[in-house]
């Protein structure tokens, strides 16, 4: 009874459809996969087997959508059918959870020599040993849905792979519009502070600084952390984040007259806490950035 309320797991079975050799003809193909591999698949476990379909139309999709979202999927490789190898090459980029099968003395090609594939004989209903394999593998992908069977998503995830070189590559960009934030905003507190050194006691006097204070690729640094860094760096984040939208309500608040200006800029003198905040932040960005190039 607990069996048979089990949730079954879908297989997807991608293999030839048509003729590929004058043995194995469409005919072959059909019988082989309605009673030989879904018989055995299904009776391996809580598993419900389909088959793709021949390439045409909609079906393309359907049959994409199969590969990436099905939680096991068998490929038989034999006769080394395009369609089966375009399939396989779809799976293989998005999941892992494949099975590759073949009949003994298929050729298989030297991309797929690390990947083992279980070869079952020409008497196929015989063949216990095979059987045997493709369960154990099948119970392998439901007890490991993440065990790696597939070199392409080795290498374009995890440490040290093309996916983290990306990630490496992002995050140093992002700091990059960080260092260049910092340059414009500490260029416009300059100007500001001379603005008010120029301008007299009379607040009526329009004497404002253009431009406008950024904080957008700080910000995206505080939400995302995209940096493994200290509690300092992103405390010394959050200092800049905090400084620079003070700085923006002052120059906001300008074109109504420069009361405000003078006071925090001239009498507080805040623009010294901000911009010492602000290079020991740079310091901060550019050794991280430097870590990043090192790795």
């Amino acid at each position: 009874m607990q069996q048979a309320s089990q949730e079954k797991k879908t297989c997807f079975v991608i293999m030839p459809f048509s003729e590929t050799t004058e043995e194995h003809t469409e005919a072959y193909w059909t019988d082989h996969f309605a009673e030989f591999l879904k018989p055995l698949i299904e009776s391996a476990g809580p598993f419900a087997a389909r088959r793709s379909e021949a390439l045409r139309g909609d079906i393309v999709r359907t049959i994409i959508s199969d590969l990436v979202t099905s939680p096991i999927v068998v490929a038989d490789l034999t006769d080394r059918n395009p369609n089966v190898y375009w399939e396989l090459g779809i799976r293989q980029s998005f999941r892992h959870g494949t099975i590759t099968i073949a009949q003994e003395g298929t050729e298989l090609p030297s991309d797929l020599g690390g990947k083992g594939t279980l070869l079952y004989s020409r008497n196929r209903s015989a063949d216990k040993g095979f059987q045997r394999l493709i369960a154990e593998a099948l119970a392998d992908c439901v007890a490991r849905p993440e065990g790696p069977d597939s070199e392409v998503l080795e290498v374009v995830s995890g440490r040290g792979t093309l996916f983290e070189l990306y990630k490496r590559d992002e995050a140093s960009r992002r700091l990059v519009a960080v260092i260049r934030e910092h340059k414009l905003n500490r260029h416009l507190i300059e100007t500001a502070i001379k603005c008010v050194e120029c301008c007299t006691e009379d607040t009526s006097r329009s004497n404002t600084p253009i431009g406008r204070a950024l904080t957008g690729a700080v910000e995206r640094l505080l939400v995302d952390r995209y940096l493994d860094e200290s509690e300092e760096f992103y405390l010394r984040a959050e200092m800049y984040f905090a400084n620079m939208i003070q700085f923006r309500g002052v120059l906001e608040s300008w074109p109504l007259g420069n009361a405000v200006a003078l006071d925090v800029l001239g009498r507080q003198k805040l623009h010294v806490e901000w911009t010492n905040n602000m290079d020991k932040f740079l310091m901060l960005v550019n050794a991280a950035k430097e870590r990043l190039a090192q790795r």
